[in-house]
């Protein structure tokens, strides 16, 4: 059934007279629009509570689908409880450094071997090479109760803890210096040019030691050789063995 409006809104199937008010509705009635139902608009759905789990470890709250503590690192999984971190233990995080274990103390050396530039026994050598300038001695701590005098060589290995390099009269391995604690002996190793032992109040040695035999130091004693090296083994004194440690 048609309905239309009157001038005071009312709707009318009459379209003459309102069935309301009365009033004439005439031509300025406009159809009633059909009343329609609004859809009815669904509540949303509550959110659901976050659900949450206690570590058995720190009971610290975690979340459900949380394979490990973010506290303490419990495994939710298999129940295994974090690993202690122990003090050598370097990989875990905060773990503290061990200390270095103290230097062994440095060994003082008793004894000195002094290496001198002798100009006197560099005249009688006739060498080609020019004679350093004399000055004062290079002092070399024995720390050995055995050492090589001589010259270093990569190529073959040799490392004499005497090291006289820069005299090239000097052999490879010229000779070897040994002790007992209270004494010490020279050996030639049968170098080019022969080692020599004499006195510092008598003249220059002449005539070298023979290789392979021991000779013993006296306590003024002195050892030549090369072209220009002189050696002196001695107690070394107390700055000395200050400097050492």
């Amino acid at each position: 059934m048609t309905t239309v409006n009157c001038p005071s809104g009312h709707p009318s199937t009459s379209t003459d007279y309102c069935d309301v008010c009365g009033l004439p509705i005439g031509t300025a009635a406009t159809p009633a629009a059909a009343s329609v139902p609004a859809p009815a608009v669904a509540a949303p759905a509550p959110a659901p509570a976050s659900a949450a789990q206690t570590c058995p470890n720190c009971s610290e709250p975690a979340a459900t689908d949380a394979l490990f503590c973010e506290s303490c690192g419990y495994d939710f999984t298999t129940g295994t409880m974090p690993r202690a971190a122990s003090s050598l233990d370097l990989s875990a995080p905060g773990a503290p450094v061990p200390p270095m274990p103290p230097a062994p103390p440095a060994e003082v050396a008793e004894w000195v071997v002094e290496r001198w530039v002798d100009p006197d026994w560099y005249a009688v050598q006739q060498s080609d090479d020019p004679c350093p300038s004399p000055g004062l001695p290079v002092v070399i701590p024995l720390n050995d109760k055995s050492v090589l005098v001589g010259r270093p060589s990569r190529s073959r290995g040799i490392t004499p803890e005497v090291d006289c390099g820069d005299d090239t009269g000097v052999s490879r391995r010229q000779a070897q210096l040994t002790t007992d604690g209270q004494r010490w002996w020279v050996e030639d190793l049968q170098s080019s040019n022969g080692t020599y032992v004499g006195p510092a109040s008598g003249p220059l040695p002449e005539d070298p030691i023979s290789p392979g035999q021991r000779r013993e130091l006296n306590p003024d004693d002195r050892v030549y050789v090369g072209a220009w090296t002189r050696l002196v083994v001695r107690k070394s004194t107390p700055e000395e063995k200050a400097g050492q440690a």
